[in-house]
């Protein structure tokens, strides 16, 4: 590591400072195109709709046309905090009978099977509608000009693609497009995609129509039908987002935002409701006292997760008792310090793939948005002449009668993705996230108490090490020592090492001080924050 000459001498990098926006996002290629759009008079619902298609582009292992979205948004002309479910549903015909017919003891992970409504052009059309003001045509230009005239592969991604070459392979569709050359692009080579870049071509001369009810629809339903998948013209012609309120909770004075179920931000907003009943002032941090609290917190809000959250529309999940401070003490109040919690819940253990980005414009407007195709290249299924990779968020479903998330027609999954927002004296103080599936909760708690209880900046607080607890494994970051491991190993925990698993941070904070913008970019990924 080099010797910088200040602050943090471990830190990776130095604080991104901007006076009027600022886009941070795990590509350099999509945090440029969240910028242009901002430095051409667009505000930052604009500029996250063009970063977002942008990243559909140029990281195709996290994202893309045929996966789901959610953001928390707060516009300074409404003075609050909104969220768009831009989530798809299961197939009218995806039943539980019809798998069980088939055999399947559940739904599978991958495969024409796994595919749920694509919900993520509908909620980029739903950003612009209530709060861009450029159209479709406008903001998908970066992207398009990315698929038409190719972009240089990064090398995280360059990493990725070669894990899943096995995988793209099983599909004939997925091998001619996204293997050129017969392997997987290197990192540096410039990679094109024509079929993607008509489709997005189609988009931006028609709108979300042209996606859900034009040609693009036809193709999509036509490929399901031809090759034994549930999803049908149908699902994608009657597919719609939804605004939702937001659920929050205060932590120590900050209003922290989540979305509601079918989303795990509950499991945040109970995380720190619980940590809230310790005092924090007393761990050093990564030591292993403090360790073993955040990893028993987490196994107990994820037990709760696991046992209660789904498609609101179709169970009733609990909000108001999960959220409840009183809940949270008589939870806290389990955890042994000195031994690890045994049989608290199974965990769904749902390692998903990701992207996050978060953009603040000159007039504040903020946006947390998040995209996912689920797993790597989602379910390696791409439709005839789309240049779509299709999600495989269907295996989030289960096949259990009596379980919450039971797979039923026009059903929302059980969601991984959560964009997260914090409010200090009812202004927007951070924007930030932490893709990448189980790990989203338990990495925005670590990042949130970076901050907020560490005194860390935005990109340190997103930097350090971290832990990611599966199961009942916990995966250690390199730097925290061995002694900390050993010492958790005699607490009860199963320490593990791991890499590619801690997820991907972005954050934005705003000075409550000077109204600054301070941008952080996670070194796990290949992006940057970026302002002007």
């Amino acid at each position: 590591m080099a010797d910088r000459p200040t602050g943090n001498p471990h830190s990776t990098r130095s604080v991104v400072h901007a006076p009027s926006g600022m886009v941070a996002t795990s590509q350099p290629l999509a945090s440029i195109a969240g910028l242009r759009i901002l430095q051409q008079n667009g505000n930052a619902f604009d500029a996250a709709v063009a970063a977002a298609a942008t990243l559909a582009v140029v990281e195709p292992t996290m994202t893309g046309l045929g996966g789901d979205m959610f953001a928390l948004m707060y516009s300074q002309k409404d003075k609050k905090v909104e969220g768009l479910n831009g989530s798809g549903r299961a197939p009218k015909k995806a039943t539980r009978d019809y798998f069980l017919s088939q055999g399947f003891k559940k739904v599978p992970d991958t495969g024409i099977l796994s595919v749920t409504t694509p919900g993520i052009v509908d909620g980029w059309a739903e950003t612009l509608k209530k709060h861009g003001t450029m159209t479709f045509s406008q903001v998908l230009q970066p992207a398009i000009e990315y698929a038409e005239k190719g972009f240089p592969i990064s090398e995280v991604i360059a990493a990725q693609w070669r894990r899943c070459e096995f995988f793209l392979r099983r599909n004939k569709e997925a091998t001619s497009v996204y293997l050129p050359n017969n392997r997987p692009p290197r990192e540096g080579e410039m990679f094109k995609q024509p079929q993607l870049a008509k489709t997005l071509r189609e988009i931006a001369d028609g709108g979300r129509d042209a996606f859900y009810k034009g040609e693009i629809a036809r193709r999509i339903s036509d490929y399901s039908e031809k090759n034994g998948g549930l999803l049908s013209y149908d699902d994608l012609a009657t597919h719609t987002s939804t605004w939702v309120s937001p659920i929050k909770t205060d932590y120590k004075g900050h209003h922290v935002y989540q979305m509601p179920p079918n989303t795990q931000g509950i499991t945040v907003l109970e995380m720190l409701n619980m940590l809230e009943n310790f005092d924090l002032s007393n761990f050093e941090h990564n030591s292993v006292d403090y360790l073993h609290l955040l990893i028993e917190v987490k196994k107990l809000a994820y037990a709760d997760r696991d046992y209660y959250v789904s498609d609101p529309k179709f169970t009733d999940v609990p909000v108001n008792h999960m959220l409840s401070k009183e809940y949270a003490l008589s939870r806290s109040q389990l955890i042994n310090h000195s031994k690890a919690l045994e049989n608290v819940g199974p965990g769904l253990n749902l390692k998903g793939d990701t992207v996050y980005l978060t953009v603040v414009d000159k007039d504040r407007n903020v946006v947390s948005f998040i995209n996912s195709i689920f797993g790597d290249f989602g379910s390696g299924i791409v439709p005839n002449g789309t240049g779509i990779i299709l999600q495989n968020r269907g295996a989030s479903f289960s096949l259990d009668k009596n379980h919450p998330n039971r797979i039923e027609p026009g059903k929302r999954p059980f969601h991984t993705i959560i964009p997260s927002m914090v409010l200090k004296d009812d202004k927007p103080y951070i924007s930030f996230g932490v893709m990448g599936g189980d790990m989203q909760p338990q990495g925005q708690v670590q990042v949130l108490l970076n901050l907020l209880e560490f005194g860390m900046n935005i990109q340190e607080a997103g930097e350090v090490a971290r832990f990611r607890h599966d199961y009942n494994e916990t995966a250690l970051e390199s730097e925290i020592s061995s002694k900390t491991r050993l010492d958790l190993i005699d607490k009860g925990h199963k320490i593990i090492s791991s890499v590619d698993v801690f997820g991907g941070y972005q954050g934005i904070l705003i000075d409550p001080t000077t109204n600054m913008l301070q941008g952080g970019s996670d070194p796990r990924k290949d992006g940057c924050a970026i302002g002007y």
